[in-house]
């Protein structure tokens, strides 16, 4: 099995790590209500966004039990469109999750299925998991709808089984198997780099 590498590029995507220069652009769009609604994490200001870098920075991609954030980026420009973080499992024989947030100017462009494809065919291909899961709330269409797009299934539906900012919340279960992934009808145009 290879090593886990941070570096995924697609057609128009860089996905790599998060640097310290990020910090303003991450917190612009995570801070922004609209964004974090469906979210874990929040920034309260700017520099919980530079610690959140900061703690990014010290932890290897791929560690066991761990979410690791990747940068979406431009391609060409290296502008900051999102961020997509990854949980890697204790165990290589449990599902790779991923969540996912664009800046809201940066939806509704392709860049969400274009960096999530990019994830899962590198998690199937290349670092061997058999198996990736999404956990979303059920009232995030957008990101239901992603899921569906890229061949995941809905296995679960959790009712008011997480709490979010003060609320219970439902929780959709989404997965996609290594043998159900077809990259080529997909069309994720990756190329293997690092």
């Amino acid at each position: 099995m290879s090593p886990i590498r941070a570096l995924i590029e697609t057609p128009r995507l860089r996905l790599d790590p998060l640097r310290a220069d990020d910090a303003a652009a991450l917190f612009a769009y995570r801070g922004d209500d609209e964004v974090a609604r469906y979210q874990g994490w929040k920034p309260a200001d700017l520099d919980a966004a530079i610690d959140f870098i900061a703690a990014q920075s010290r932890l290897a991609f791929g560690t066991a039990d761990t979410w690791c954030q990747l940068a979406i980026r431009d391609r060409t420009s290296g502008e900051l469109l999102g961020d997509l973080g990854v949980h890697f499992p204790p165990a290589r024989d449990d599902a790779i999750e991923f969540g996912l947030s664009l800046h809201p100017a940066r939806q509704r462009k392709g860049f969400a299925r274009e960096a999530v494809g990019a994830l899962v065919d590198r998690a199937f291909r290349e670092w061997g998991y058999r198996r990736v899961v999404a956990s979303v709330d059920p009232r995030n269409a957008a990101s239901i709808a992603l899921c569906r797009t890229l061949g995941f299934r809905q296995e679960a539906h959790h009712v008011e089984s997480c709490r979010l900012r003060g609320e219970w919340v439902d929780d959709a279960v989404f997965a996609l198997l290594a043998r159900e992934w077809r990259s080529d009808a997909f069309g994720t145009g990756i190329r293997s780099t690092g």
